[in-house]
């Protein structure tokens, strides 16, 4: 496998494509309810079979619309290659056998996803160097960056096949390391001073009890983010996916109480 030219973010990763033309089992012409199963050619090829979607997806769906640019008549049909765990929608036109791709574009999109070096969140708060106090709340929020947060972009190609992923973080799952987890769609709201003791408005946690007794005497707080995977095959065809990779980060986080003097 080489990697050409591009970016540390936007690379185009190829491979040999030593495969046989693809064949396919017949599609009824874009009107049955399933095309079968293709797999057909190159023996390393997937075996799928293709479903036609009943109501059709929207013209927004990327297969859709990358099928209609082609011309001619057509229809959506979701793909299902059972031993690679494939699932997504693609377009075939009318008249046209579903061809076994020589290779499963999610794979394809798995290597561009490879390439991004997609890493856990850059927490921001909590510091591993800060204190902080029971019952006070902790406003939780992460720096964002591309291989940190998203939005990355990259592209891999096989043969005459070229598929472009984008990664975004969608959610962050923080476990905060005294029983309790926190799930926040966003990055968080960054804590400025004047806000005083409210909670934070989107992500935020407080503490019930001190963190003596842990390991270094800091609670092990770990945030998980989702990063959401959408690809489209942007050479040979038209198809469309979508899934999901988890990449995680540790803090520790010492918390202590208020000690009063009379």
């Amino acid at each position: 496998m080489d990697t050409c030219e591009g970016s540390p973010l936007t690379v185009t990763v190829c491979a040999e494509d030593g495969s046989s033309t693809p064949g396919g089992s017949g599609s009824d012409s874009g009107k049955g309810g399933s095309a079968g199963a293709s797999g057909a050619g190159s023996s390393d090829a997937p075996k799928c079979t293709y479903t036609l979607l009943d109501p059709q997806p929207p013209d927004t769906n990327l297969a859709v619309r990358e099928g209609k640019k082609q011309g001619g008549k057509g229809a959506a049909y979701q793909v299902n290659c059972p031993e690679t765990g494939r699932i997504g929608v693609v377009w075939i036109p009318e008249g046209a056998a579903p061809a076994a791709p020589a290779i499963d574009p999610e794979v394809l999109a798995q290597r561009a996803v490879d390439s991004m070096k997609l890493t856990g969140p850059d927490v921001a708060s909590p510091r591993a160097d800060g204190r902080y106090t029971v019952g006070v709340p902790m406003w939780l929020w992460v720096n964002q960056g591309e291989a940190t947060y998203g939005p990355a972009t990259a592209s891999a190609s096989a043969g005459a096949v070229t598929v472009t992923a984008t990664a975004r973080v969608t959610s962050i799952r923080w476990t905060m390391g005294d029983g309790t987890t926190v799930t926040c769609a966003g990055p968080g709201t960054p804590y400025h001073g004047s806000e005083r003791m409210v909670d934070s408005p989107d992500c935020g946690h407080r503490y019930t009890r001190i963190s003596s007794g842990q390991p270094g005497e800091r609670f092990s707080l770990t945030a998980a983010s989702t990063w959401t995977v959408e690809w489209e095959v942007t050479g040979g065809g038209a198809d469309s996916g979508e899934f999901t990779e988890t990449r995680d980060s540790t803090v520790g986080v010492r918390v202590g109480e208020v000690q009063v003097v009379n």
